[in-house]
C-alpha cells in the first residue's frame, strides 16, 4: 500500500509530480484545501489507478473538500466514482456531498454514466457501498422517475451491495410518496428480516405517510413498535400521530397522547397544539377547543395565524357566524395578515351563510394583496354559488377562470354536477361529465357518485346503472392486471398485501410496485358510497331484490358494508313489509361489528309497533340504550326491563326518561313510537301513561302521537282525556289536521257534551284555527244548531 501524506509533506509530493508553473499557483500551507481539491481532480482525470492514488491523500481529505470537488466536477462518471470512494469512509460523508451528487446524476447522461461505472466496479471486484445506491435512488425520485428508483433498489443484490438503514429509508420515502403503502410495509418487513435496524427516521417516514393516507391504526401499531424497539419518538413524530388521530376523529385519544409526551422528554410545539386545536374544531367541539386554548396558553402557546384559522373554521362549522367574524377581526387587530388558507375559510364561511357577494369581496381583497387563489379557493366559491341556486354565476365563474392551467379540476366538475342535479338539471350534469375527458380532466369516484346520485334522485335508475357498469369495467381491468401479475383472485386488501409481501421477499420489488400502480391507474372503480347510492335508489323504487343482489355483490368484490348500507337496506325492506329480512340484516350488521345507528333502531321499532309488537320494540331499544356511550348503570336498565315485563309501564318509562335526562339526551322519538304502537294495539291506557310521563318532564309529545292518542280515546269513549290531549296541542301551538278535530267535536256532540264541544271550538278560534275551513258541514250543523236553539 502506498504511504499516506501529512499536510507538511503534501507540497513536497506535489513538487515532484507537478510542473513548476503549477507549484507557484498553489496557496500557502494553511490554505492547502484548494490544492488538495485540485490534486483530486487531476487524479480523477489522469490517473489510471484512481482508488490507490486517492488513498495516499485520504488523511488530508475533509468532508468539505469532498463536497467542493463533487460540485466542481462536470463528468458524472468521475464524480460518481469519487463519491463512492469517499462514502466508504464515514468521516467524509456529508449532506452537501450527497445533494451535489444527486445534482450530477440528474445531469445529461448522468444515469447512464452511473450504471456504466457500477458495472465497471463490479467487473473489477471493487466493492460498491449502499450510499451510492441511495444517491441513485434519490436522483431518480427527484427527477420524477419513481419506477427507476424502485428498480435501482431492487438491483442492489446484483452488485453484492446490501442496503443499510439510510438506503432503506430512502426507498421507503419514495414508496410512501407514491402511495404504494403495501409495498412500503413489505420493504419495511424485508428490512427487519435482513437484520437492518430501523431508526427514528424510518418510523417518521412510515408513520407520516400512513397518517396522511388515513391509515391511522397502522400508524399507531408502528408508533408502539417504535417504543418497543427502544426508539423514543420526537416532537415531530408525536405531532404526526396526534394529527392522524384527529384526522380519524379520535381527538380524545390525541389529547391523551399529548400528555404522554413529557414521559419521553418531548415538549409540544406550536404545530402540535395547532393540530389538536384543529382536530376539536373540525369535529364541531368548539367549546372544548377554547378550553384547550386556555390550557395551551398556560404552556406559553401564542395563537398565531394557523391557530386563528382553526378557530375561525371551527366556529363557521357549528354555525357561530358572528363569533367567527369577530375572531377574524381580533386577528387583524393583532396585525396578523391572513394567508390563502384563511381567505378560503372566510369565503367558505360566508358562502355557506348565503352571503356569496361578501365572499367575492374576500376574493378581491386577496388578489389585491398579491395572494393567488388556488383551485380549492375557486371551487369553494363555485360551491357557494351552487348551494344558493346561483347556477348562472357558477357557470360564468367556471368559464372566467378556465384560462388558468390548474383550473378546472375534477372537484370543480363534481361541484357543478352536484349543483345541477340538485336543481333537477341532470341532463346538463351529464353533458358536463362528458366534457371532462375532452379537456383532459378525468372524473374521480366522487364525480361518478355525484352523477349516479343525481340520476337516482331523478328516477333515471337505468342511466345510473349504466354509469355504474362503466365504473365496473375499471374494476374488471384491475382484476385482469392482478391476474396478469401472477396473482390469484385478490378480493381484499389482506390478500393483496400477502401477494406484495411474497413478491418483495422474492426480490421482485419492482414487480410489486408496478402491480399496485397499475391497479391505481386502471380507472375509477366503484366504492362503498357508489353501492350505497344505488342500493338507496333501488329501495326507493321498491326494487328490493335488486338492492339485495347489489348488497351481496359488493361483499363478493371485497367491500365491507358500512352503517349506511345496512340502514338503507333495512329501511327498504321495511317499506315492502319484509320485516323478517330486515331483522336478518340487522343481526348481520351487529355480527359484523357495525354499530347500528339511532335511525336503524327507530326504523325497526316503528315496524314492530305498526304490528302491535310494542314489547319487542321496547326490548330492542333497551339493547340500544345499554350500548350508548357514557351509560354504565346496567342495574338501572335491568330495573326498567323488569318494570316493563311486569306491566308497570309508567315506572319503566319514567326510569328511561330519568336516564336520558341524566345524560342530557332526552329524545322523544322512541317514546312516540311506543305511544303510537300502544294506540295501534288498542292499549290506550298504556299510551296515556307514556303521554303523562313525557309531559311531566316537559318533553314535547309530537303532533302525530297526539293525533293517534285523540283518535284512540275517541274510539274508547274517553272524551275528557281526549280533550286534555287536544288542549295540550293548543298550548304547544300544534295545528292538527281537520279529520281529528272534527272527529273529537262530533264525538262530544254525540255524547251530549255539546258545551264541551263549543268550548273546544272557542279555544280553537283563539289558537287561530280557521274554523270556516277546518270544520266540516256536519260538524258545524251540530255546533251551531245547538247554539241557535
Amino acid at each position: 500500500m502506498r504511504p499516506k501524506l501529512s499536510p507538511s509533506s503534501f507540497f513536497q509530493h506535489v513538487s515532484k509530480t507537478r510542473p513548476f508553473s503549477s507549484i507557484v499557483a498553489l496557496p500557502s500551507a494553511p490554505n492547502y484545501e484548494t490544492a488538495i481539491a485540485n490534486e483530486i481532480q487531476t487524479i480523477l482525470t489522469t490517473s489510471p489507478a484512481i482508488e490507490s492514488s486517492l488513498e495516499i491523500l485520504s488523511s488530508l481529505i475533509s468532508p468539505s473538500i469532498v463536497a467542493s470537488v463533487i460540485k466542481e466536477l462536470r463528468d458524472p462518471f468521475s464524480g460518481f466514482r469519487f463519491f463512492i470512494w469517499a462514502m466508504r469512509r464515514k468521516r467524509l460523508r456529508s449532506w452537501d456531498s450527497y445533494n451535489s451528487m444527486i445534482g450530477i446524476l440528474r445531469s445529461e447522461n448522468g444515469f447512464d454514466a452511473a450504471w456504466e461505472l457500477l458495472d465497471e466496479l463490479k467487473a473489477n471486484g471493487i466493492p460498491i457501498i449502499s450510499p451510492a445506491f441511495a444517491a441513485l435512488i434519490s436522483a431518480y425520485a427527484v427527477s420524477g422517475m419513481a419506477e427507476k428508483a424502485v428498480e435501482s433498489f431492487g438491483r442492489m443484490a446484483e452488485y453484492a451491495c446490501r442496503p443499510n438503514t439510510f438506503t432503506y429509508n430512502t426507498i421507503l420515502h419514495v414508496l410512501i410518496e407514491e402511495e404504494v403503502f403495501q409495498v412500503a410495509m413489505a420493504v419495511y418487513n424485508l428490512m427487519l428480516k435482513s437484520d437492518c435496524r430501523p431508526n427514528r427516521s424510518t418510523f417518521n417516514i412510515l408513520i407520516n405517510g400512513l397518517c396522511k393516507a388515513g391509515k391511522t391504526q397502522d400508524a399507531l401499531h408502528l408508533f408502539v413498535e417504535m417504543s418497543e424497539r427502544g426508539i423514543s419518538p420526537n416532537t415531530m413524530i408525536y405531532t404526526v400521530v396526534l394529527s392522524g388521530l384527529c384526522q380519524a376523529k379520535q381527538t380524545d385519544d390525541a389529547f391523551r397522547l399529548l400528555y404522554t409526551m413529557g414521559d419521553n422528554n418531548c415538549r409540544p410545539d406550536s404545530i402540535t397544539y395547532n393540530a389538536l386545536l384543529s382536530g376539536f374544531c373540525k369535529l364541531g367541539r368548539i367549546n372544548e377547543a377554547f378550553e384547550l386554548l386556555r390550557l395551551f396558553r398556560k404552556e406559553g402557546f401564542v395563537l398565531g395565524l394557523n391557530g386563528y384559522s382553526c378557530l375561525i373554521d371551527g366556529l363557521f362549522r357549528v354555525g357561530r357566524f358572528e363569533e367567527a367574524c369577530q375572531c377574524y377581526r381580533n386577528m387583524l387587530e393583532e396585525e396578523i395578515s391572513p394567508d390563502c388558507v384563511l381567505y378560503t375559510i372566510m369565503i367558505k364561511g360566508y358562502s355557506e351563510a348565503g352571503r356569496v357577494e361578501d365572499a367575492f369581496g374576500f376574493l378581491s381583497e386577496m388578489t389585491e394583496k398579491g395572494l393567488i387563489p388556488d383551485t380549492f379557493c375557486y371551487n369553494t366559491l363555485i360551491k357557494g354559488l351552487c348551494d344558493v341556486g346561483l347556477l348562472d354565476k357558477a357557470r360564468s365563474l367556471r368559464m372566467d377562470i378556465s384560462k388558468y392551467d390548474f383550473f378546472p379540476d375534477s372537484a370543480t366538475y363534481t361541484i357543478m354536477i352536484c349543483g345541477l342535479c340538485k336543481e333537477g338539471l341532470v341532463g346538463e350534469a351529464q353533458q358536463i361529465f362528458d366534457e371532462m375527458g375532452k379537456v383532459g380532466c378525468f372524473p374521480t369516484v366522487m364525480t361518478f357518485n355525484a352523477l349516479i346520485n343525481g340520476l337516482c334522485k331523478a328516477g333515471e335508475l337505468e342511466e345510473a346503472q349504466i354509469l355504474f357498469y362503466k365504473m365496473e369495467m375499471g374494476r374488471n381491468l384491475s382484476l385482469f392486471l392482478r391476474l396478469s401479475q401472477g396473482a390469484d383472485r385478490v378480493h381484499d386488501s389482506g390478500s393483496l398485501q400477502m401477494l406484495v409481501e411474497r413478491l418483495c421477499q422474492s426480490g421482485l420489488i419492482l414487480r410489486s410496485y408496478k402491480l399496485l400502480k397499475d391497479l391505481a391507474d386502471s380507472g375509477v372503480v366503484p366504492d362503498i358510497i357508489t353501492y350505497n347510492i344505488l342500493i338507496n335508489g333501488l329501495c326507493k323504487e321498491r326494487n328490493i331484490n335488486g338492492a339485495f343482489k347489489l348488497f351481496k355483490e359488493l361483499q363478493l368484490k371485497g367491500y365491507s358494508p358500512d352503517a349506511v348500507t345496512y340502514s338503507t337496506l333495512i329501511d327498504g325492506l321495511q317499506k315492502v313489509d319484509r320485516e323478517e329480512d330486515a331483522f336478518g340484516v340487522f343481526e348481520l350488521m351487529v355480527r359484523n361489528g357495525c354499530t347500528p345507528s339511532l335511525a336503524v333502531y327507530k326504523t325497526l321499532m316503528t315496524a314492530l309497533c305498526r304490528k302491535g309488537k310494542v314489547s319487542q320494540a321496547f326490548a330492542l331499544w333497551l339493547k340500544f340504550v345499554s350500548q350508548k356511550s357514557g351509560l354504565t348503570d346496567q342495574g338501572a336498565i335491568n330495573m326498567v326491563q323488569e318494570h316493563f315485563e311486569k306491566g308497570f309501564i309508567e315506572d319503566a318509562i319514567r326510569g328511561l326518561v330519568e336516564m336520558d335526562l341524566k345524560l342530557n339526551d332526552a329524545d322523544s322519538s322512541p317514546y312516540t313510537i311506543w305511544l303510537i304502537g300502544f294506540c295501534r294495539a288498542g292499549k290506550v291506557d298504556e299510551a296515556l301513561k307514556i303521554f303523562s310521563v313525557l309531559t311531566e318532564h316537559n318533553i314535547d309529545v309530537t303532533p302525530p302521537s297526539c293525533v293517534f292518542l285523540i283518535n284512540s280515546l275517541c274510539l274508547e269513549g274517553k272524551l275528557d282525556l281526549a280533550i286534555d290531549v287536544f288542549l295540550y296541542t293548543l298550548k304547544k301551538r300544534f295545528v292538527l289536521m281537520p279529520p281529528v278535530c272534527n272527529r273529537l267535536i262530533r264525538s262530544l256532540c254525540s255524547q251530549n257534551k255539546k258545551e264541551d264541544a263549543a268550548e273546544l271550538v272557542h279555544r280553537m278560534s283563539l289558537a287561530r284555527y280557521d274554523l270556516g275551513v277546518y270544520l266540516h258541514q256536519s260538524t258545524k250543523a251540530l255546533i251551531y244548531g245547538y247554539e241557535n236553539r
